[in-house]
């Protein structure tokens, strides 16, 4: 794997543009050959303004001296979009669904700090709904050098087959009930303004239907920032979780934890949509 140092950000809108006109001719393979490139940018530092309105967006509280758990996701974005847009990521941009992710936090950081993010395509797997790619952003302080202070693993999912077609996810008892939310139909559209993350099955019905969803889903990150921001975690932790059905935008949804840890988001009917853990990372 070779490195690439960037001198800034990339420009989302283009890589959007470029992943959307080329996903048409990309054809999934769990064996097809991935970007063996680390994209690295230094001195990043955190727009403020930004910041405040991903946490009003997403519930956390405003003002906080450290990042919220969930926020290096979004200093990574753009370099993760320019893996995945590129001519030699094998599988289309448009419609990719994300599935999972785990994020491994070793200290707060603070919201005024510097920065180093990269981010790399980890390899491919074969599911049984198509292909799955997993990208690995880390995160350290500008001139520390040493290891990672955040690290996530986020595995994105080029469906074949029947568009929009899934398994009814498998649960067991719902957890205790918490919190109810209402979600608007806007909420997808907020978060991709503060996020960057436009994919259209996030924004509109007219744009969520070729990938057969008859109306916009709430972005899998978007859902997991909210149950967290609800839950808590200590600044070392260890966060996973499984984004096991859409959120239909808009709706209701249900918050429940066991008070231990777990955490579940489930719609209409109990259909569990987001499960996950937090831990103590030490």
């Amino acid at each position: 794997m070779h490195t690439v140092t960037l001198a800034a950000p990339p420009a989302l809108g283009p890589l959007l543009a470029r992943g959307a006109l080329r996903s048409p001719f990309k054809r999934p393979a769990p064996d097809a050959a991935v970007p063996r490139t680390r994209l690295v940018l230094p001195g990043v530092r955190v727009d403020l303004a930004r910041l405040a309105a991903y946490e009003r967006v997403c519930g956390f509280a405003t003002g906080e001296s450290a990042l919220p758990l969930t926020y290096p996701h979004v200093l990574g974005f753009p370099l993760a979009m320019r893996l995945m847009s590129g001519r030699d990521f094998p599988l289309p941009l448009l419609g990719l669904v994300h599935t999972s992710i785990e994020i491994e936090r070793r200290t707060a950081l603070a919201a005024d700090g510097a920065y180093e993010v990269s981010a790399w395509i980890e390899g491919l797997a074969e599911r049984r709904r198509g292909t799955e790619a997993v990208v690995v952003t880390a995160v350290r302080r500008s001139g520390g050098g040493g290891r990672p202070v955040w690290v996530s693993r986020s595995r994105y999912l080029a469906r074949t087959g029947e568009p929009g077609a899934r398994r009814p996810a498998q649960a067991g008892a719902a957890l205790p009930v918490v919190a109810e939310w209402r979600l608007g139909g806007d909420v997808g559209r907020r978060y991709g303004a503060v996020s960057g993350d436009r994919n259209p099955i996030h924004l509109h019905p007219l744009t969520a239907r070729p990938f057969g969803f008859p109306q916009p889903i709430a972005h899998g990150m978007w859902t997991l920032a909210r149950c967290l921001a609800a839950h808590g975690s200590p600044a070392t932790t260890v966060v996973r979780a499984r984004f096991r059905a859409p959120v239909p935008l808009p709706g209701t949804v249900r918050y429940g934890t066991d008070g231990e840890g777990r955490f579940e988001l489930r719609g209409t009917g109990g259909r569990l949509c987001v499960e996950g853990s937090v831990r103590d990372g030490h």
